[in-house]
């Protein structure tokens, strides 16, 4: 019995490295296969002179279309190699964004064999650095793109969400004063003030949705000092609030808790708030998601799906996995939302 043509895809896009910042040959070969496929390809650097390009592929000559489908190329690091055991497909990408990828790209082939498209009906637009602040969707709006509805891919367990998290990142700085570790008093301690700081917002009430559920916080990544004996003058840690609701509070939160230490410094990095997305599809489950995606990034009126196969519960781990199944019930269900799209 053959292979299924999306199955086939994931295996040959997961072998093709593309952790964050490091996306270009995975949109050379996006290029190369969509163009083969007979699709109008586009390589958009995210900015003049870079080479980090999104893909953006079209049928025809048309490049306004109605609908689009869009998934982003990057994975979180390390790469992990492609295996197969059974009816599961292992590798990193394999859910977190291949699977939606090749979901996407195998329901336009079907729906273009069936004559259910036409030129001027649908694109496909893959971006780079989702995992790492989103630049590709971000410069995506300067691309000359407006559609009527986007299906965004991203691991949903087949599920249309009717909403997701946002997120506020942010670094804290400790700034104290060197010394030998015998005299402490002679120096300010930057790894004492730092986790004096974490400490306070490990018991720090954010807002609450009563859809999307509590803001929680997380501490991501921690640095400082230089040996166990000298009393470190610098520190950070980088933080994030998985925003349920109300950004401007959470801000505010953030700010009230680090303005009562004075050797520590606050700096936010970037933000997105919640997002409410469109689910009026009949045939789905639905559920609300505590993960960020694109979605806010792309600026417009347009409708906003978010589905895909795959579970986000085994993104970003060592077994990121995806079975066959999941990917086929994928393609079913891009055809069912894009059909659904055009005839809005």
């Amino acid at each position: 019995m053959s292979e299924a043509p999306v199955v086939t895809l994931l295996k040959t896009l997961i072998q093709v490295p593309s952790t964050s910042e490091h996306e270009q040959d995975i949109a050379l070969w996006l290029d190369n296969h969509l163009s083969t496929l007979g699709y109008t390809v586009e390589r958009i650097p995210i900015a003049p002179g870079s080479t980090r390009e999104n893909v953006y592929a079209y049928i025809g000559s048309t490049r306004r279309v109605r609908a689009c489908l869009s998934a982003h190329m990057d994975t979180v690091p390390p790469h992990i190699p492609l295996r197969v055991e059974g009816s599961t497909i292992y590798g990193r990408g394999a859910c977190d964004d291949k699977g939606p990828m090749a979901a996407q790209i195998c329901a336009l082939e079907e729906l273009r064999a069936e004559g259910g498209v036409k030129e001027g009906d649908v694109g496909l637009l893959f971006v780079v650095g989702e995992e790492k602040g989103g630049p590709g969707m971000i410069a995506a709006n300067d691309h000359d793109l407006k559609f009527e509805g986007v299906v965004f891919g991203e691991p949903t367990e087949g599920k249309l969400v009717v909403g997701h998290k946002g997120h506020l990142v942010f670094e804290l700085i400790g700034e104290g004063k060197t010394c030998h570790s015998g005299y402490p008093h002679h120096g300010i301690n930057a790894n004492t003030a730092l986790v004096e700081v974490l400490n306070e917002f490990l018991s720090t009430k954010f807002p609450e949705s009563s859809l999307l559920g509590p803001s929680t916080f997380n501490i991501g990544k921690i640095e400082g000092g230089v040996s166990y004996n000298i009393v470190p003058a610098s520190s950070t840690a980088l933080c994030a609030v998985r925003v349920a609701t109300d950004m401007a509070e959470c801000r505010r939160i953030v700010s009230e808790v680090v303005g009562k230490h004075p050797h520590v410094r606050l700096e936010f990095k970037f933000e997105y708030p919640e997002t409410l997305l469109d689910h009026d599809v009949e045939g789905f489950e639905t559920a609300p998601v505590s993960y960020g995606t694109d979605v806010p990034r792309f600026k417009g009126d347009h409708k906003k799906y978010l589905y895909g196969p795959g579970s986000i519960l085994v993104a970003h781990g060592e077994n990121e996995q995806i079975t066959i199944d999941e990917l086929l019930e994928g393609v079913k269900a891009y055809k069912k939302l894009t059909t659904h799209l055009l005839k809005a």
